[in-house]
């Protein structure tokens, strides 16, 4: 790994500003946000590690990301006690849903404690949020049932394939189609319902497998979504021409089979929803239905309600986003609970962010400046 790549990657991981400082007492701040475009605050994702065990190439690439990449040390990740703490006054902010990524999420230690603890937590209606988990499947099998347990609502897994070849290659460390398929399994088996599986579809490596895809799961009770390859860090080398647009993987998938559209299961949806349609040519709920998340096709950035807290509390208001919100030192510096309040409130209400529905006007261009250079999903959280 050359030098250079090392220090964009280092650079993209530089600690955020500090949010506004006021002067005097404050009562904490809660209640509905609205942002500068009136997008109110519904979904808080919190990266709970930069690594992960896979090297997916649209993620993680080896060769920036390999043995010799220095991940961030235990000591900066924000603590499980730090998180909830956090999480509490999202929720006092209106939040309802909170996932927890990565990197890999399960590859944190004691993750299930972490699940347990923001169960006790409650929402501005006195209801638990709703705790869901994004993974690649490879230590599900073994955590199911505790996660479960400890409160955990929904999963998603990511598979991309199920062409033992084309996802090993994607995945980049050789891992078998079979080890994330008994995962799902074993997530049923515990109790998991509304059990979602994505699938980055990158056109010539894995498009050809859309339909496989969505046969395999057809009639199962997982909900297959297909995610546009995304220009997501600075590190996957996205190109506008290895994007399958979602009104393509659309036809592909009625030439197949009779789809009808659905409502959006919430506002602030990613997906757009489809269903399997029954003799009848009406949605058959045991045939279930597939999803399609367009950020490059379709950007739904007017409806976005989503945060991101990354591992070590830096609070990014985009996916996209190239600097973050520094909290972890307000946090670890003393600050008390209004304070917080305070500095989630004014960060959300002067969120103006768009990049999806810029993306065709702004320049894509290799080598740009350190500044620029956009954070990486790994760190982030997806």
């Amino acid at each position: 790994m050359s030098t250079g790549k090392r220090a964009s990657i280092v650079d993209s991981r530089r600690i955020g500003r500090l949010p506004p400082a006021h002067e005097g007492a404050l009562e904490a701040a809660s209640g509905e946000l609205r942002d500068l475009r009136g997008r109110p605050l519904r979904d808080l994702r919190i990266s709970v590690t930069d690594r992960c065990n896979f090297r997916c190439t649209y993620c993680m690439p080896k060769e920036v990301f390999g043995s010799d990449y220095a991940f961030l040390p235990q000591a900066s990740l924000l603590s499980f006690a730090e998180i909830t703490r956090l999480a509490r006054l999202f929720l006092a902010h209106g939040v309802h849903k909170i996932r927890l990524t990565g990197g890999e999420p399960l590859v944190r230690k004691g993750i299930e404690d972490l699940v347990a603890m923001l169960a006790e937590l409650r929402t501005t209606e006195g209801a638990p949020p709703e705790i869901t988990l994004t993974t690649n499947g490879s230590l599900l099998a073994r955590k199911a049932r505790g996660l479960k347990a400890a409160g955990l609502s929904r999963v998603t897994v990511s598979l991309d394939s199920l062409d033992e070849a084309v996802f090993q290659a994607m995945n980049d460390v050789g891992f078998p189609v079979a080890g994330v398929l008994a995962a799902i399994d074993a997530a049923q088996a515990a109790g998991f319902e509304r059990i979602k599986v994505n699938m980055v579809v990158k056109r010539g490596t894995n498009d050809q497998e859309i339909v496989p895809m969505a046969r395999h799961f057809r009639g199962s009770g997982i909900t297959l979504r297909f995610i546009e390859f995304m220009d997501v860090g600075s590190t996957n080398h996205w190109r506008m021409q290895q994007v399958v647009p979602s009104r393509e993987v659309l036809a592909r998938l009625q030439a197949e089979f009779p789809l009808v559209p659905l409502q959006a299961s919430a506002p602030g949806e990613t997906a757009e929803r489809w269903g399997y349609a029954g003799a009848d040519g009406q949605f058959d709920p045991a045939l279930g239905e597939v999803g399609f998340i367009s950020s490059v096709t379709k950007a739904f950035c007017g409806t976005c309600n989503r945060i991101r807290l990354s591992t070590e509390g830096q609070l990014f208001t985009c996916l996209f986003a190239t600097q973050g919100w520094d909290l972890r030192t307000l946090v670890r510096g003393g600050a008390t609970d209004a304070q917080l309040s305070q500095a989630i409130a004014d960060i959300w209400h002067g969120r103006n962010d768009r990049y999806s529905e810029l993306r065709a006007s702004l320049p894509h261009k290799e080598g740009d400046d350190d500044g620029e250079r956009r954070i990486e999903m790994s760190y982030i959280g997806g």
